[in-house]
Order: structure tokens, then C-alpha cells, then sequence
């Protein structure tokens, strides 16, 4: 059953429910008595039940009253932020965002994001959401997102973007293995080594760009991919000692951390680079989604996170 109850009639109730009389909630609220004790009946109307006991000396809540009085805030406080964020969204100022990025960016990237959103627009909700890059921009173009981090995506029509990031690709290995005391590996040391992965199909420009640099450096790679969650799979995967992943530094940092036996080594090849790009709906130009745009980037040259052209 639908109830209609207006804001105005739930604060003339709150008013005599504070008062405990009528004619002193009226005065309060610039408004007769009878008018107001014709829109506390009609409430009680609508609610099907007496709020108030009324006596010729005093007024006092019933069980039900004393319930509203604890509901008719909560209520009230409801409807006024959803105005709020309906006016502040209408001027670009907030809104709930909802942005998806991909594994490779939750360590570093996405934190310091995040961070700085909150510095920026305090008002702005963030509705973070896991995902592989070659998923986000279809979910842009479907309008299950506002933005998205994703590594190395290929274009879309509809979907928007630019490099926020660019870091290299490090190796991690076991501590076992015949590479771990080299200070960094260049590409041709992973000739005879078998490479750790993403599935290509999650970031196909990114495992395109790694096959590439090894062709160029005279080798076709033996490459085996995981599908499970990235790290934990990476560290079981390379504590055999018989492969090398090769991941951007951010997220293989992390991973090495994670790992007791696994080691984190620099790939001397400038080819071989990981970027991680901003994407947004091309056909969306909301003052929010700009916002967030801006911010990314004083993020990223903030924290120096694009080669300067004579690097």
C-alpha cells in the first residue's frame, strides 16, 4: 500500500511532538492551531493509527508517536540528501561515480586516485569495481560505467581515453632461480624461459606489445598464462623456480612483497612498456565525469607518472 506524507506535515508533527502542545507548536510554526491539528488528524489518517492522546491539560505520544518521533528524522534527513545530491549532481559538483578498473591498478594507481577525488570533490561517492581491461570499455559503452582504468585497452568507438600512466614491466622470479642473482635481465636472457602472463584476452595490447619486444630481440617467448586472481596465482606459479612473470613494476612490486621466495628484477628494454589508460564514455559530457578527468590528470603529473618526451 502506497502512503503519501508530505515533509511539510512530518515537521508539524515533530513540532507537537516536541512542544507536547498544540498551541505552542503553532506559534512555532507560523501557522493556527486549527489548521495544525487538522494536519496531525489527517496524518493519523494516513497512518491508520493515533499519534497523539489529547486531554484538556496535556498531550502525550502514543506507542506509535514515539515511533515516528524516531522515525519522521531519519525519513526527513533521507529526502534532503537525496535533494542535495540531486542539485549538487545537476551543477556537476557530486555524484556517485562509478568506476571499474582492472587488477593492475589496485595497488598503486587507484589508492592515490582515490585520494585524490577525495581531496578534490569530498561531495563525489566512488563506486569502485574489479575488472579485466578488455571488459571495461564494453561496460562504458553499456552505461555500467562512468570511468575506467584499464591496461593498455584497445579503442572502442563510444569510449574515450588517454594514457594516465606509463611504468616499465620488471620480472619477478624465484629466489631459485638462475636469473635471481642478476641486478636487473635484459630481454634476450629470457630466451630460454617460459613467461608468466596475463591471459592475452584480458589485455591483448599489453601481451601483444611483450611478444613484440621479444621478436624484436630475436625470439619467439614460450609464454603460459594464468586465470585465476593475479597474485596469488603469479606467486604459486613461480615458486616451482622454472618461470618468469613479467608484470608493470607497480603491481610486480607488490607481488614480491607478497611472496616470501619470489624477487623483483628490472627488464632492460625501454620497448617494453605498460601503459594504463583513463577511459570515460565519449558521448557523455557530464560536468562530473570532467571533474574526475581533471583530477586524474593533476593526479599523474602530480606523482610523475608519464615519461616526459626525452625519456
Amino acid at each position: 500500500m502506497s502512503i503519501d506524507i508530505s515533509p511539510r506535515v512530518l515537521r508539524y508533527f515533530m513540532a507537537v511532538a516536541e512542544e507536547l502542545h498544540f498551541g505552542r507548536a503553532a506559534t512555532r510554526l507560523y501557522i493556527s492551531q486549527p489548521s495544525l491539528s487538522h494536519q496531525i488528524r489527517k496524518l493519523e489518517e494516513t497512518l491508520e493509527t493515533p499519534l497523539f492522546v489529547r486531554s484538556s491539560r496535556r498531550v502525550q505520544l502514543t506507542a506509535a508517536g514515539r515511533t515516528l518521533v524516531h522515525e519522521a528524522p531519519l525519513a526527513l534527513a533521507a529526502l534532503e540528501q537525496a535533494a542535495q545530491r540531486t542539485r549538487l549532481a545537476g551543477a556537476g559538483i557530486a555524484t556517485t561515480i562509478r568506476l571499474g578498473y582492472t587488477p593492475v591498478a589496485s595497488f598503486e594507481t587507484l589508492t592515490m586516485l582515490l585520494d585524490a577525488l577525495q581531496e578534490d570533490h569530498p561531495d563525489f561517492t566512488v563506486d569502485a569495481r574489479e575488472f579485466f581491461s578488455a571488459e571495461i570499455p564494453e561496460r562504458l559503452c553499456a552505461g555500467d560505467l562512468d570511468i575506467g582504468l584499464a591496461l593498455s585497452p584497445h579503442p572502442l568507438d563510444g569510449v574515450g581515453g588517454e594514457i594516465l600512466r606509463e611504468e616499465p614491466v620488471s620480472a619477478l622470479l624465484s629466489t631459485r632461480h638462475r636469473l635471481a642473482a642478476a641486478p636487473a635481465i635484459p630481454v634476450t636472457a629470457l630466451r630460454e624461459e617460459t613467461l608468466l602472463l596475463f591471459p592475452r584476452r584480458l589485455a591483448p595490447a599489453y601481451y601483444d606489445g611483450i611478444v613484440a619486444a621479444c621478436r624484436e630481440a630475436g625470439f619467439s617467448p614460450e609464454i603460459r598464462a594464468f586465470d585465476e586472481p593475479p597474485v596469488n596465482a603469479m606467486l604459486a606459479r613461480l615458486s616451482s623456480g622454472r618461470e618468469v612473470g613479467l608484470a608493470p613494476a607497480s603491481f610486480a612490486k607488490h607481488a614480491a612483497k607478497a611472496g616470501t621466495s619470489v624477487i623483483l628484477r628490472d627488464v632492460v628494454d625501454p620497448s617494453i612498456l605498460a601503459e594504463l589508460s583513463v577511459l570515460w564514455p565519449a558521448n557523455d559530457p557530464s560536468p562530473a565525469i570532467t571533474s574526475v578527468l581533471a583530477t586524474a590528470r593533476r593526479c599523474a603529473e602530480r606523482n610523475g607518472w608519464l615519461r616526459s618526451p626525452d625519456t
